[in-house]
């Protein structure tokens, strides 16, 4: 035991410099855009069900896709007013994409309605098994597989992990990179402290448990994404 406990702390030492020397490698690299994605001056609409999933799941997307110079909209499927916080909370939505540089003329708050844009959402697992998560995957689901998107339009969802894996934070870097299919976003420091900023400004959701979320969970800089 004497022994054992300086060999895990040093194993983990050498864990943790490893992964923190891929993530420094990475911000010196610029990567190519992955699986065709569209280059400069495409537009994406990015699908979500309540105000803060835009910080809380996609900032490395959002932030990924401003890298590629990308005009990122976004469509929000709800105001959050399950406690009456609605109007409370779709400012904090507007501050929020503020800081991912998302400009008002760009966000739209709605209740329902049917999307028709080429879009960015949650995969079937909906990251955390949310129901209204998994309906936008279904919904948009349906519109691919009918021939109801645009012609030429690609879709892309998020990619769920399980339970360990989500709170590995940058310790999942290097699963990340192995099992990356399709597109990968890997925020840099800079960038995570801007997602942070982004998460801050919604006020009223920040309880004790999504403050933990926010310092642990891979998705604050992490997005791994697949093509329909």
């Amino acid at each position: 035991m004497e022994v054992a406990a300086p060999l895990l702390c040093l194993a983990t030492t050498v864990l943790v410099w490893g992964v923190l020397w891929v993530w420094g490698s990475w911000e010196r690299v610029t990567r190519p855009e992955r699986a065709g994605l569209p280059g400069g001056g495409s537009r994406t609409l990015l699908v979500t069900a309540h105000p803060d999933d835009e910080a809380m799941f996609f900032a490395p997307t959002i932030l990924g896709l401003a890298r590629l110079r990308h005009q990122v909209f976004l469509l929000c499927f709800s105001a959050g007013n399950y406690y009456n916080q609605g109007e409370i909370r779709k400012k904090e939505l507007l501050q929020s994409c503020d800081v991912l540089g998302i400009p008002p003329s760009n966000v739209m708050i709605i209740e329902n309605s049917s999307v028709s844009l080429q879009v960015v959402t949650f995969d079937e697992g909906g990251v955390s098994g949310h129901s209204n998560h998994v309906a936008l995957n279904a919904a948009v689901r349906t519109l691919h597989a009918e021939g109801k998107l645009p012609k030429g339009c690609w879709v892309l969802t998020l990619q769920s992990v399980n339970l360990l894996r989500k709170y590995l934070c940058l310790l999942d870097l290097p699963c990340s990179l192995l099992l990356a299919r399709d597109a990968l976003f890997v925020l840099t420091q800079r960038e995570a402290a801007q997602a942070q900023r982004a998460m801050s400004c919604h006020r009223s959701q920040l309880l004790w448990f999504r403050r933990l979320y926010v310092l642990f969970s891979r998705y604050m800089r992490i997005n791994s994404l697949n093509f329909l």
